[in-house]
């Protein structure tokens, strides 16, 4: 049986209780001038499938000459997707990747046995005025994959499924639903959905994954007789047939979702692992800084500085 901490075979399932298992209220905090809220890890759930980090990214607005700059810093265990709907971010890693991450397009980054990166807005972007904002999320990776070599897979926002009609546009970005496939190949069976509703439209959650997840981003949605408003993530029980209905005003939603895991995930800073000898291996190699001998290197064209270990 797949793991699940929030499920006991105690439990009642099917008619016998609520349809949604988790109510998640993301932690908001400021990062460099702009809003991050934070929906997991959280407290009563690690992982929706193998997403195990999922961040809200502003709405923020910079003046000319700001911007962000998170610094060259490490990943192991672990595969990052950063989805924007307006800005743009300079990406760049030890593989030599150096691209411009923009709105609608997927850049999933798989860390396995580790990878530094960095994203800015840096160059052009600050000539002027910009906003930003978006979701970031981490996939943890299989057991098998977790000493694999770093890798990266890009497409743009129109190599994407569209699926449109009855008041929906929906863009698959990772995974499959509802009997389409997006073209990046993912490191685990699982979905991740950007889905823009009409005031009242309905969609019903894709009935092939185990765990399923929605996260409000805009508007609100009605589900079991309960109305959720933006910045909220909702869980749901396996194997319900839901439909989620938008409010007056419309929605726009994340779905995610997949497979669960067979065990739990450790983290720690940005390294996540199967075990914790993993995490502190990945700790020594970067507290050591061989840039040029050990486990990872610094970006080409981003190597004058990094984010240092954190002291806990």
């Amino acid at each position: 049986m797949s793991w699940n901490p929030a499920l006991d075979i105690a439990i009642p399932t099917g008619d016998a209780v609520d349809a949604i298992e988790t109510v998640i209220v993301p932690r908001t905090r400021d990062v460099g001038g702009f809003e991050v809220r934070r929906a997991l890890p959280a407290p009563r759930r690690q992982m929706v499938g193998p997403f195990i980090f999922f961040d809200q990214m502003g709405p923020a607005e910079f003046l000319t000459g700001q911007g962000i700059d998170v610094r060259p810093h490490p990943h192991i265990g672990l595969a990052t997707v950063t989805y924007l709907y307006k800005g743009r971010l300079h990406h760049r890693d030890s593989m030599g990747i150096d691209r411009w991450i923009t709105p609608g397009a997927v850049n999933l980054m798989i860390a396995g046995n580790g990878v530094t990166h960095s994203e800015r807005t840096d160059g052009e972007a600050r000539r002027g005025p910009m906003e930003m904002f978006g979701i970031q999320t981490w996939l943890a990776l299989p057991d098998a994959q977790e000493d694999d070599p770093a890798a990266f897979e890009h497409a743009p926002a129109d190599a994407l499924p569209l699926l449109e009609g009855e008041g929906k546009q929906v863009r698959l970005i990772l995974g499959d639903a509802w009997g389409a496939h997006a073209p990046v190949a993912t490191p685990s069976e699982m979905f991740y959905v950007d889905a823009l509703l009409d005031p009242n439209a309905a969609i019903p959650l894709p009935d092939n994954h185990e765990d399923r997840g929605v996260y409000v981003v805009d508007g609100e949605v009605s589900v079991g007789g309960q109305s959720f408003e933006a910045g909220r993530m909702m869980v749901f029980r396996p194997g319900d047939r839901l439909s989620l209905k938008a409010g007056p005003q419309g929605a726009r939603l994340m779905m995610l979702g997949g497979a669960a895991f067979s065990g739990p995930r450790y983290i720690w800073w940005n390294f996540v692992a199967s075990s914790r000898d993993r995490i502190d291996a990945a700790k020594e190699a970067w507290r050591a800084g061989d840039w040029a001998h050990g486990r990872f290197r610094l970006p080409p064209g981003d190597d004058a500085e990094f984010t240092p270990l954190p002291a806990r």
